[in-house]
């Protein structure tokens, strides 16, 4: 078979022609960097698009983060998921605290808050929880939680890009909320990010902080980092908005095939998707388990050698890292759940320009080691 050289995410990249009038603007106005134009247009953009109040754009998800933990001054424990990108867990330990870590509910991968009270201490600031694969998190229980203990919440929302929840956006949730516009998420500024603030008090201390604690561009109010998304990465932020409800149909239809061909494969389950919700995620992880014929691991390279790169997301699970592992709450007794996902879930192809009979050509793939299993 003729190697398909597939992706796991593609960023989607407008025409470049279309690009230029911005790029004319930002040359003509000689702002590059400190909040111009562009910056302050696209925050206001996606405060309309995203449905919130305050938003702060940062230079990636990572710096969201820190900044975030930095904000709320949580230090101590924080409560968090070892299933997600090290960059969650990395967030918190730049920040001058310890992760804690929880198991994950078997359903959706998010952080199961059944297991967050039982972790809580003296020591327990908050709470960092993931909106793992574009699913929201249990977001009441999480916050009734979090008011019994007064424990800060900071949600991690790099996979999730979607307004709407029972019509208020799950991103008003928690004291802040973070946004990845890395190149493989659905809306991206190649790389970038965003804060979203529950109070104008937050709102502001972010934007100092982001800006090396300035308060008024002379006087350091406290001590910041250069966290600023620059005028260039704003400008394809807007031209990507431009976008987005285009590409958030395109992978609706996506997951739809994926979802209607996969799940009646023998030992292929797909993760269970909110009801309630669009698709917001550029990822479609399915669970491999003993009835198929491959192993996860298997089935990654057998995909590999005809051209289709998929993941195993999140392999190495983030609490098995060195720097974490000898955390108490690193031990795998505690994080059944988190570990079993670790070794069967595979992220198949998923982004907007993903064309109709390569995704046939990935699932008949699938389907082909099932088939001839049965048939031997």
């Amino acid at each position: 078979m003729k190697k398909l050289r597939v992706n796991v995410t593609q960023p989607f990249l407008p025409d470049l022609v279309e690009f230029l009038p911005y790029l004319e603007q930002i040359w003509e106005s000689k702002n590059l960097t400190n909040g111009s134009a562009m910056h302050q247009k696209l925050e206001s953009e996606l405060e309309k698009y995203l449905g919130v109040e305050k938003i702060s754009l940062v230079s990636s998800g990572t710096m969201g983060l820190m900044l975030a933990l930095k904000a709320l001054e949580a230090d101590g424990e924080v409560i968090t998921t070892p299933y997600t990108f090290i960059a969650t867990t990395n967030a918190i330990w730049w920040a001058g605290a310890k992760p804690c870590f929880v198991d994950v509910d078997p359903n959706t991968l998010n952080i199961d808050p059944s297991k967050i009270e039982s972790a809580i201490t003296s020591k327990t600031s908050a709470i960092l929880a993931v909106h793992c694969y574009g699913n929201p998190c249990d977001v009441e229980m999480i916050h009734s939680i979090a008011q019994k203990y007064n424990l800060k919440v900071i949600y991690d929302a790099a996979h999730f890009f979607n307004p709407d929840i029972s019509g208020a956006s799950v991103l008003k949730h928690g004291d802040l909320s973070v946004l990845s516009f890395h190149a493989t998420k659905v809306f991206n500024t190649f790389e970038g990010g965003a804060i979203i603030s529950s109070s104008p008090s937050l709102y502001a201390k972010i934007n100092r902080l982001k800006n090396f604690g300035f308060n008024d561009g002379a006087s350091m109010a406290e001590i910041g980092i250069n966290g600023k998304l620059n005028e260039f990465q704003s400008a394809l932020g807007l031209l990507q908005l431009k976008y987005v409800d285009q590409s958030l149909q395109a992978l609706e239809k996506i997951d739809y095939i994926y979802r209607q061909s996969l799940e009646l494969v023998p030992g292929i389950s797909c993760l269970g998707k909110a009801k309630r919700l669009s698709q917001s995620s550029s990822y479609f992880p399915i669970f491999i388990n003993n009835e198929y014929p491959l192993s996860r691991d298997e089935l990654y390279e057998f995909l590999k050698a005809v051209g289709i790169n998929t993941r195993p997301y999140f392999y190495p699970l983030t609490s098995t890292h060195p720097a974490y592992a000898s955390l108490p709450s690193a031990t795998s007794i505690n994080l059944p759940v988190a570990h079993h996902a670790s070794k069967s879930i595979l992220c198949l192809p998923m982004y907007p320009d993903l064309q109709n009979d390569t995704q046939l050509a990935i699932i008949e793939l699938i389907q082909s080691q099932s088939l001839s299993k049965r048939m031997k």
